[in-house]
């Protein structure tokens, strides 16, 4: 028996595959279904289910948080300065119970998808703009349903999301920087296919050494991979490999 009848037929007897399986499929379809909708549509089921989400983690994060709620005692008002009741109130807005986490975290994680759902349809792509954008509105509505704007509001709603901007923002670059490979790399892409596919991938370094780049690959020869300090049976292996392939031998000829 060959190993892909082999392979389900043990996803057939495996119960958590099988269940990984229909969860995967019912994901895709939803998203099929979901990117055929309006955009006005769209961007209500994204907000509503982002908020669900953000709710569970609300309120799981609330749990943890409670008995420091219960910690911070009420201080009488009438000797608290506007600006002194505006932190005691922050403080309790970032350590509430579970309704009170759940109903910030749902407010946050729905107006963020939302916003990245509409700028996606509108300009065509995910970057860093629409990112900033997104949590700028994630920011500013978290800060006013968490009570945190205080006496001056409009102030303290414009610098949350200025912040909660400049976070997303930066963690966004930060990824898109390590999800690309380096320029370098970039110039031997197919190359590392080539080694990969023949087992000698540990050679890629001596392309690199050698300048041998992607480019390069038609015009190889026994010489210049041994002046890149290739052994022979690697060389032989790398130039049938060449010979063969159709793309690569139609370019040697030109």
């Amino acid at each position: 028996m060959d190993e892909g009848k082999q392979g389900v037929m043990v996803a057939a007897q495996n119960p958590i595959a099988q269940l990984q399986a229909r969860f995967k499929d019912l994901e895709n379809g939803f998203r099929a279904w979901l990117a055929k909708q309006s955009l006005p549509v769209e961007a209500a089921v994204v907000t509503a289910t982002s908020a669900a989400q953000g709710a569970a983690i609300g309120a799981f994060m609330g749990t943890l948080t409670n008995d420091a709620t219960s910690a911070i005692p009420t201080p009488p008002q009438a000797n608290l300065s506007p600006q002194a009741m505006a932190s005691f109130k922050q403080a309790q807005a970032l350590a509430g119970g579970p309704l009170v986490q759940a109903r910030n975290f749902a407010v946050m994680t729905g107006v963020n998808a939302g916003i990245s759902c509409v700028m996606k349809r509108i300009r065509g792509k995910e970057d860093v703009q629409s990112s900033m954008v997104a949590a700028f509105g994630s920011g500013a509505m978290f800060s006013l349903v968490s009570g945190m704007g205080g006496p001056n509001q409009a102030t303290n709603v414009i610098t949350s999301g200025l912040f909660f901007a400049l976070i997303q923002g930066g963690i966004f670059q930060i990824g898109q920087k390590f999800s690309q490979p380096p320029a370098e790399d970039l110039f031997y892409s197919r190359t590392r296919s080539m080694l990969t596919s023949l087992g000698l991938q540990n050679y890629e370094k001596n392309f690199k050494r050698g300048l041998l780049t992607d480019s390069t690959l038609p015009l190889l020869t026994d010489s210049a991979l041994k002046d890149a300090r290739i052994p022979p049976g690697p060389r032989l292996l790398i130039l049938d490999h060449i010979q063969r392939d159709p793309e690569l031998k139609n370019a040697r000829r030109l």
